[in-house]
Formats: structure tokens, C-alpha cells, sequence
């Protein structure tokens, strides 16, 4: 009881200071989806269900102005009992006055990609197959679907002219300070599991690092928090919301990891702008599950 205490005033604390800057906190989190029992064949479980409620938790606390879920939200889509503890957790932060905001996974579209994505779309019926954006604080976020082996040739061709476009538009709105782009598949990752996805380098990032505005990618599909910078911009991938930890190759083998020694195994994602800077913090779960700490702040200018 008293640990719980000291993390919700911790958390709190957390809060208020954000407030008292008059910036709203957006939060970011991947792959809540409950692990599958093949999955567990492969991987070690660790009180996933657990962690995933708890991240919902932590947000509710720190209260952002909106909560963005890149992808695999559930383990699989189209079937309506896999969304029972989601729902639940929708509820409350719609309750608590937190917009979510999401992006189709691969787990949204296994086995049933037409009933998957209407589950999905009733959940979150802003999405949109070809991209879209919601703006909070002049911060702009462009969520994006990285599902291309679902996708037919022209669905591609209209996504990539409309993201092309309205970064273009963002570039050049006065209002918009920042631009993040997410989808749910890595464009780099080190993770033994899953691969960098080269469809994802090849139709977002060159948009993303010729835009002056972008400075921030941030994925999931990798359960694992990974930080990259390429061409002076910050790759993030935040997939620690529930899924089963995933190892990495060893020493960076793939890309260069610029977090290599901070791999919680859940976490989420806290942004904030602060004039000419997005302050971020990773929320880390404490490993005995007794609450959450500020794992990595750092500084995107």
C-alpha cells in the first residue's frame, strides 16, 4: 500500500509539473496486445496483461492530452473477445477525458483483415487507411500504415501522395512547430524477431528527413525501446506495452543504438513541448511491477 502511494504522489508530481508549464503532455505506447500462446513458445512471459493494465493506469495519472497507440493493440483483431480488457481501458480514459488515437499492427489484420480492421475502426473511428493527422499543442501527428503486404498498388500510391502532402502542408503552416510521424512497423531495429522494414524506409523516411518540420519517428513491432539517429533525426522505437520482450542482436549489429544500455522491458511514451524543443521522457515499469519511474528523459530540438 505505502509503495503505491509514493507512486501515485510520484507520479502526481509528474503531472503538475507539467501543467504548470501550460503543455500539454502527449503519450505514446506499441504493442499492448496480450502475448499469443505460440509466441510463448518462443519468448518468456512476464505478467504481460499486468503491465499493459498498468501502463493505461499511469496514463490516466499523468493525464495527456492524448494517448497514441501505434499498432497491435490486440493480439488478434477480429476476434471481439481479444478486445474485452481493451475496451475497458478505452472506457476509462474516455471517461477521464483522454482522447486515443490509433494505427493498424499486424496482429489487427492476422488471419481476418476485413473484420479485423472493422474492429478496429469502431474503436477508433478517426483512422484512416490512406493517413491522418491530429494536431495538440502545434506538435502535429502523422499516424501512418506500415501494413504493406495488406495493401493493394493503389492504396500505397494514394497513402504515399497524402503523407507527401500533408507534411508539405505542415511544413508550411506557421501554427505547426514539430511534426512526429508514426506507423507500426520499424524502419530500423535491431531485434532478433522481427525485421527492419524496408517498405517503411522507402515510402516514409525520405519524406520525414527533407521535411524541416519532422523530428521525430516513432514505431513499434520491436518489443523493445530502441533510439536511432539517422541524418540528424531521432528513430524511436517504443514497442514496451505489453507484448513479449524480444532479445536484440549484440553490439548494435544492425544499426546503432543509441540507448543500448536503457532496455526496459515496458515502457511508454511521454512528449512535451517546451519553445523550440519536444521534452521526452520513456515512463518505465519498475521490474518488481511496484510502479512507474522516468527511465530516459531526453531533448529533440
Amino acid at each position: 500500500m505505502g509503495r503505491f502511494i509514493i507512486t501515485f504522489i510520484f507520479s502526481f508530481i509528474i503531472a503538475s509539473a507539467f501543467a504548470q508549464e501550460r503543455k500539454p503532455i502527449i503519450a505514446f505506447t506499441s504493442d499492448t496486445q496480450e502475448p499469443m500462446w505460440v509466441e510463448k513458445l518462443l519468448l518468456k512471459s512476464n505478467h504481460n496483461q499486468k503491465a499493459t493494465e498498468m501502463i493505461f493506469k499511469d496514463v490516466n495519472v499523468i493525464h495527456p492530452a492524448a494517448l497514441f497507440i501505434l499498432g497491435d493493440v490486440v493480439s488478434l483483431g477480429y476476434k471481439t473477445k481479444k478486445w474485452t480488457m481493451i475496451d475497458r481501458y478505452i472506457k476509462q480514459c474516455t471517461q477521464n477525458s483522454i482522447p486515443i488515437y490509433a494505427t493498424l499492427g499486424n496482429h489487427e489484420l492476422m488471419f481476418n483483415a476485413h473484420k479485423g480492421t472493422k474492429n478496429f475502426q469502431t474503436r477508433f473511428p478517426m483512422y484512416n487507411p490512406a493517413g491522418y493527422t491530429e494536431i495538440i499543442d502545434s506538435v502535429a501527428v502523422v499516424l501512418l500504415n506500415s501494413n504493406f503486404s495488406k495493401m493493394t498498388t493503389a492504396a500505397i500510391l494514394a497513402q504515399d501522395n497524402w503523407y507527401s502532402s500533408i507534411i508539405k502542408k505542415l511544413d508550411a503552416d506557421e501554427a505547426i512547430k514539430f511534426i512526429i510521424v508514426g506507423c507500426h512497423h520499424s524502419p530500423y531495429t535491431n531485434s532478433k524477431i522481427v525485421k527492419p522494414s524496408m517498405e517503411v524506409r522507402q515510402n516514409f523516411v525520405p519524406v520525414f528527413i527533407n521535411s524541416k518540420k519532422c523530428v521525430l519517428f516513432l514505431s513499434g513491432h520491436s518489443h523493445n525501446f530502441e533510439r536511432f539517429n539517422m541524418q540528424g533525426k531521432y528513430f524511436l522505437v517504443i514497442g514496451g506495452g505489453g507484448g513479449l520482450h524480444q532479445p536484440l542482436r549484440a553490439a548494435n549489429e544492425l544499426t546503432h543504438d543509441l540507448s543500448a544500455t536503457y532496455k526496459p522491458m515496458f515502457h511508454y511514451l511521454a512528449v512535451m513541448r517546451s519553445h523550440d524543443s519536444l521534452q521526452l521522457v520513456s515512463r518505465q515499469l519498475k521490474p518488481d511491477f511496484s510502479g512507474f519511474k522516468d527511465g530516459l528523459v531526453f531533448t529533440v530540438r
